[in-house]
């Protein structure tokens, strides 16, 4: 590990002087791209550097305890010693995770997708809530939320919901999110005051680039007609909802929300593209699999990753059995409470996997 540290940091040096470099500047894309290297070797370089410095503290402490004559140098010494042993440690364990290889869609927008599941229009009305806390912590994040396509239910929350996350490392913050949501609550309709149980399934994919999902033209079936809205209300009189067919995969999209039928088209190839995306990485994360003692991250979309019972403002994360009394933060959009210990997990399984 050490020489693959050393030859990191030798990296990072001639990546500093590269992106100074005028004829490098020059050429955006040279210069994108070794900057990004850069940003993404930093952290490692950093924590290796103050490992070393740490590392040779802690072998001159352990000198001085040993050879030298003077009582009180010894004693400080040794008063020493046992914080630079934690402090090494600690650094040794941030260092194995950050050469942990990098999820390669941590970086990118996503499309959010949720849907009402079980429980009528107590679903679509916590499918709505929820779309809200995800809006409000991308609003924190500096992060742009554009609606792609939605379908309302009668009582005003949403059968489907689907929405464009713009901003670097969306992914990475969302990618445990995706799977079935439980909530517990008592409806507003309830009149015995019972507590109903309900779902609504939210689906995170990396939003992808035309370079990465090559779709034909044959290979698609357009079809345009007019956008409805709730209870059939006409939204507009033109034909600009657009419906694509992906005919290989048999994938279906939907958009009707823009007047424009090009607006609605375009936004329905971003929906199409990431879910060919991601069933593409799909199969090959099942590929690998079977190589590997253990799967991490999975988040499959059948399994029920999340309860929220409002009655005791409890949120629980069945994946890591994690059990908090903050319903009203998180549904506020403090996600962080949740989104830092998934992340927290994860990572130590797959450190887990690495060294086995």
């Amino acid at each position: 590990m050490l020489d693959k540290l050393h030859d990191v940091d030798e990296r990072y040096k001639e990546l500093t002087a590269l992106i100074v470099d005028p004829q490098i500047i020059s050429n955006r894309e040279a210069y994108r791209k070794l900057t990004k290297e850069h940003a993404d070797i930093e952290k490692i370089v950093f924590s290796y550097r103050e490992w070393k410095k740490v590392s040779t503290q802690l072998e001159e402490n352990i000198v001085l305890m040993n050879e030298s004559t003077d009582a009180d140098i010894r004693e400080m010494a040794q008063s020493e010693l046992s914080e630079l042993k934690q402090t090494k440690e600690r650094l040794s364990s941030e260092i194995m995770i950050l050469l942990l290889p990098k999820d390669p869609n941590d970086d990118k927008n996503i499309i959010l997708e949720i849907r009402a599941g079980t429980g009528g229009d107590e679903a679509g009305l916590f499918a709505e809530e929820l779309f809200g806390a995800y809006t409000r912590y991308a609003q924190v994040q500096g992060w742009r939320v554009e609606i792609m396509s939605t379908s309302h239910s009668d009582v005003g929350g949403f059968k489907e919901v689907i929405a464009r996350i713009e901003g670097f490392g969306a992914f990475s913050k969302f990618k445990y999110e995706s799977g079935v949501h439980r909530v517990q609550r008592v409806p507003a309709t309830e009149t015995q005051g019972r507590v109903h149980t309900s779902t609504v399934t939210t689906a995170i994919l990396p939003e992808a680039e035309e370079i990465e999902v090559d779709i034909k033209d044959n290979e698609l079936r357009i079809d345009v007609y007019r956008s409805g809205g709730p209870g059939g209300q006409s939204v507009n009189t033109t034909d600009s909802a657009v419906r694509i067919t992906h005919l290989p995969s048999g994938l279906v999209v939907i958009c009707q929300d823009e007047k424009s039928q090009h607006k609605n088209k375009a936004k329905a190839l971003t929906v199409l593209r990431s879910r060919l995306l991601s069933q593409k990485q799909a199969a090959a994360d099942a590929t690998r699999s079977a190589d590997r003692k253990s799967q991490i991250g999975s988040a499959e979309r059948s399994e029920k990753v999340r309860t929220y019972n409002f009655p005791q403002s409890r949120v629980t994360d069945h994946r890591i059995g994690l059990t908090l009394y903050q319903i009203d933060s998180v549904m506020k959009g403090d996600l962080n409470l949740l989104i830092e210990p998934l992340t927290a997990y994860f990572r130590a399984e797959a450190l887990k996997a690495e060294v086995a």
